[in-house]
């Protein structure tokens, strides 16, 4: 079967800098619903659009069209008291940037990237931001979506999302999404 608009696609991917400098090796291949529904990069689409099981590329995707330039208007520095205790660089804070309505529908995650002793350095950039990615491909299968994977506009199983389980892994990371105001 050829991946098309409202397949579920299969695929077992090394992703590495522009320089071969490896970022991850999913131990679990990605899966996701084709055609447009923005669960993988669309230059990933347009690269797989067509193709089989079986096929491999090597695709070069640069910052605008991954995770955007680094901006630094969106490191802010915060005094260490408006935030949670045990604090720890890593720590994720959903957040709105500076100047931007509080009320914004979807608010930016901000990463702790250091700590001093009053004060706490946040980044509201994707980890990714400014890097040219390498991804490493190969469709391992490729299947008709069901219905409901088409209205929810995402695939369903195995590796896929559950709407009946809560994400017990989700449940335990509280502090990903707490709002800093």
């Amino acid at each position: 079967m050829k991946i098309a608009k409202n397949t579920v696609v299969t695929v077992r991917y090394k992703l590495s800098d522009a320089q071969g400098n490896l970022i991850e090796e999913g131990s679990e291949p990605m899966v996701y619903l084709h055609g447009g529904y923005e669960n993988t990069l669309p230059k990933i689409e347009e690269a797989l659009e067509g193709k089989e099981a079986g096929y491999k590329t090597e695709l070069q995707v640069e910052p605008e069209d991954a995770f955007g330039e680094y901006d630094a208007n969106l490191v802010k520095i915060e005094p260490r008291n408006r935030l949670p205790t045990p604090l720890e660089v890593g720590m994720q804070f959903e957040g709105a940037p500076d100047g931007d309505d509080e009320d914004e529908e979807h608010g930016l995650i901000f990463t702790v990237t250091d700590i001093a002793d009053d004060k706490v350095v946040l980044d509201g950039n994707h980890p990714l931001a400014g890097v040219a990615l390498r991804f490493n491909l190969e469709v391992a299968e490729v299947r008709e979506a069901s219905e409901e994977e088409i209205a929810h506009q995402h695939v369903h199983g195995a590796h896929g999302h559950h709407h009946d389980d809560l994400d017990d892994e989700a449940a335990d990371d509280h502090f990903r999404s707490q709002p800093l105001h």
